[in-house]
């Protein structure tokens, strides 16, 4: 188990914001994520003010002064929308423009073109992966519930063999790889590396989605075996586009900032010099902000120009594309803010003083803490931001690739078992005209797979690395 350095706690808070004792600091812990949580499922508050409200319970419970609890929250909040908000709103005007012009489309016409028969749920597997790399969760939903929806009626498909492995591959993306909300702000926490966890991400993801995606879906078709639902298949947005942008265009700029976070973390590995002029090239274009601006440029032409669109089109895409994620990185800074108000108050200390006699290695604590707060609020950026907060002390000494796999066990813990506390499980069932219990047996299941998939991998990669 890793140890915190005296040098790192300092760093962290130099001067703790309360003299609780641990058992205080432990009741504390409890009592803030319990607010957080009652908020959110009793009293259905927004998870903004919950989690601000619960970093002032918990500095509160801990005895620590009023002032000092919100200068520890607001500082934690204005650190975290600084390092990961930009990427946020980048990765958001990519996925309106990948969306709105006809990209998105234009991927999922080229292979299903190709794919028929047996091929199709692997088809959605990689449709669904390619789209979701820049996309939110839910907006992925909204994009890909329609082509699924047309799919499983053309080809006379069971609606699960179709829809499990795009939901899959959409659920993946969310809760492993960067530059989705959760992730990001877990490295952030963690101070990982992001190209690094990216690799691993990557490595971690496929197989995963493998097993929940085109295998679960033959027992899930079985298990709720319905048909697209007449009512929920709309038009598509692009089917009024004269022009769409060609299918090796829009993958090229799909994955530009993958390939260049790649590059420069292979650099990192390879060349691991920071006096040489290749290393330093790669150290500017492959750094996350610069990696997703230049995607972001390129679909301008790739993307936009190439669907017709005018200047003046460019920029109302660019602008309504901002609005949506307003909340999510009020979410994102107040769990910012909530992580400063738990190292602040020693809490990371407490639990390492804690862990030190147990036997449950950091990727699985990290894990487990963060399925508790899914389970608990139903938000696995919630759960990420909260257990990475908690856990960001044991990554003090971790090796680059440990770290990054901490990250990825708190993503993986975050996508647990959805159930009625998630907007993602209504979405799911009121999309696919199913039941409560139809949508348990078949998204909930499903979501427990990859999480505890993930994890297995996660800690086999934690043998050989």
């Amino acid at each position: 188990m890793t140890s915190l350095s005296v040098e790192t706690l300092a760093a962290d808070a130099v001067e703790p914001i309360t003299s609780a004792g641990n058992a205080q600091l432990g009741i504390a812990v409890l009592a803030g994520i319990a607010v957080i949580v009652l908020l959110i499922t009793k009293f259905k508050l927004h998870a903004f003010l919950a989690l601000t409200i619960g970093s002032l319970a918990l500095g509160s419970f801990a005895g620590a002064a009023p002032a000092k609890t919100i200068a520890s929250f607001t500082a934690g909040l204005g650190s975290t929308v600084a390092g990961v908000g930009v990427l946020i709103a980048l990765g958001a005007i990519l996925g309106k423009l990948l969306a709105d012009s006809g990209g998105a489309d234009q991927i999922v016409d080229t292979i299903l073109a190709k794919a028929s028969g047996r091929a199709m749920p692997w088809a959605m597997v990689l449709i669904a992966s390619i789209i979701g790399l820049p996309l939110f969760f839910e907006v992925g939903i909204v994009l890909l519930i329609p082509v699924v929806l047309l799919v499983a009626k053309r080809g006379n498909y069971s609606l699960m063999r179709i829809g499990i492995p795009a939901l899959a591959g959409l659920s993946v993306m969310h809760g492993l790889i960067p530059p989705h909300p959760g992730p990001l702000v877990a490295i952030d926490a963690l101070g990982a590396n992001l190209g690094v966890t990216l690799a691993l991400g990557v490595l971690v993801a496929i197989p995963t989605v493998i097993i929940a995606g085109p295998v679960f879906s033959r027992y899930a078709a079985r298990w709720v075996d319905i048909k697209a639902p007449e009512k929920m298949i709309p038009q598509r947005p692009s089917e009024e586009l004269e022009h769409r942008p060609s299918f090796g265009a829009t993958l090229a700029t799909i994955l530009l900032p993958v390939v260049l976070m790649l590059a420069k973390a292979l650099v990192d590995i390879v060349v691991d010099n920071p006096d040489n002029h290749v290393q330093q090239v790669t150290d500017v274009i492959g750094s996350p902000l610069i990696a997703l601006l230049a995607a972001v440029i390129v679909g301008m032409f790739t993307l936009g120009r190439a669907a017709g669109f005018t200047k003046a089109r460019l920029s109302t895409t660019v602008e309504k594309s901002l609005a949506p994620i307003a909340g999510v990185l009020l979410i994102v800074g107040a769990g910012g803010g909530f992580k400063q108000t738990l190292i602040d108050a020693g809490v990371g200390q407490m639990i390492l003083d804690f862990s030190k006699d147990w036997s449950i290695p950091a990727l699985l604590l990290g894990w487990l803490i963060a399925v508790t707060i899914r389970l608990a609020t139903g938000s696995a950026t919630v759960a990420t931001i909260s257990a990475a907060g908690l856990v960001a002390p044991l990554a003090a000494d971790m090796s680059t690739s440990h770290a990054a796999l901490l990250v990825l066990a708190v993503g993986a813990g975050s996508l647990f078992f959805s159930h009625v506390n998630d907007a993602g499980f209504w979405l799911v069932k009121e999309y696919f005209g199913m039941s409560v219990g139809q949508t348990v047996k078949t998204w909930s299941v499903m979501e427990t797979i990859i999480s505890v998939v993930s994890l297995a991998f996660i800690l086999l990669l934690s043998l050989i690395l």
